[in-house]
């Protein structure tokens, strides 16, 4: 039930932060903005794991789970912040509906990975052509060439991210999902400012508006969020847990309409149900993979 918690926090905050990068980015070049979020988020959960006395990795394994780190968010979220710059928010929320078969696949194809079903394949279409029903005609009015260019770079963004996941996933790790991600945050963090520090000419205009948003991502999209990620990430198939890709632009267009009253009519509230079934699906067939090995750190957790 834990694992079904953090998945839901994924897949309802990151419906929200797709608006938030898109927000950031007319005060900050997705350089500085991935180098401020995650530098902020990393060092308070570094500090805050210190407090609470929890365990660090050491050695290969601290060396690693920043490497996966840098896999994941240095390239995956990076070209996320990227190709909003090119296209609209809903748009990049359409295209990263391709994470799962990025994830899925490479999860299928190493070795003693799940297996890949017929009936989760067939869930994760339905999904998709949902959330495409859902916010597709909307986001394609008045595009053009740049459609394509961020397509491509979230495709990049979408394998790295699957990739480092995949790997994150089977790493033999004494740390518990919240200290490794602050490691991995504050890695990609400290990369990037170093990037920032190199290439002065990057936007950097400090606005209220784009103060709020990276606030914002701090801590829904990156201590709450993240931390939620690679929990859910190491204890539930991974057909099932891809389904967050689906569920977070139905989110974003849910919270749009309660807020803002955007347009929500028939279309929207049939590809809901379409998302939802593509999500029932999935858990009805994506439920029988092969089991997750028990980490060090859930054999020390339950210890104590």
């Amino acid at each position: 039930m834990r694992a079904y918690a953090a998945l839901a926090a994924v897949c309802f905050f990151w419906g929200t932060t797709y608006l938030g990068i898109r927000i950031a980015l007319e005060s900050f070049s997705p350089i500085y903005l991935v180098a401020m979020r995650f530098t902020i988020s990393g060092a308070i959960l570094l500090i805050a794991a210190k407090l609470l006395n929890a365990h660090f990795p050491k050695g290969r394994e601290l060396w690693l789970t920043a490497l996966f780190g840098l896999v994941i968010l240095g390239i995956g979220n990076m070209c996320l912040a990227f190709s909003e710059e090119l296209i609209p928010s809903g748009l990049a929320a359409i295209f990263a509906t391709t994470s799962p078969f990025w994830m899925v696949g490479l999860e299928a194809a190493r070795r003693g990975g799940d297996r890949l079903r017929a009936g989760a394949l067939l869930g994760m279409v339905v999904g998709m052509f949902g959330t495409v029903l859902l916010v597709g005609p909307a986001a394609m009015q008045g595009l053009g060439g740049p459609v394509l260019k961020g397509f491509l770079i979230l495709q990049i963004g979408s394998a790295a991210w699957s990739l480092g996941s995949i790997l994150q996933r089977h790493i033999e790790t004494t740390a518990n999902a919240i200290v490794s991600g602050a490691i991995q945050q504050f890695a990609t963090g400290v990369l990037y400012s170093v990037l920032a520090l190199l290439l002065p000419r990057e936007r950097f205009q400090f606005t209220a508006r784009g103060a709020g948003a990276v606030l914002y991502l701090i801590i829904f999209g990156s201590i709450v969020g993240y931390s939620a990620y690679l929990y859910a990430l190491e204890r539930l198939p991974v057909s099932i847990f891809t389904v967050y890709t689906y569920i977070n632009p139905a989110v974003a267009v849910c919270l749009g309409w309660l807020f803002y009253r955007e347009h929500f009519g028939w279309r929207e509230l049939a590809a809901m149900a379409v998302i939802l079934a593509g999500v029932a699906i999935v858990k009805k067939f994506g439920a029988h993979g092969a089991p997750r090995p028990v980490h060090t750190g859930d054999t020390v957790a339950a210890r104590r």
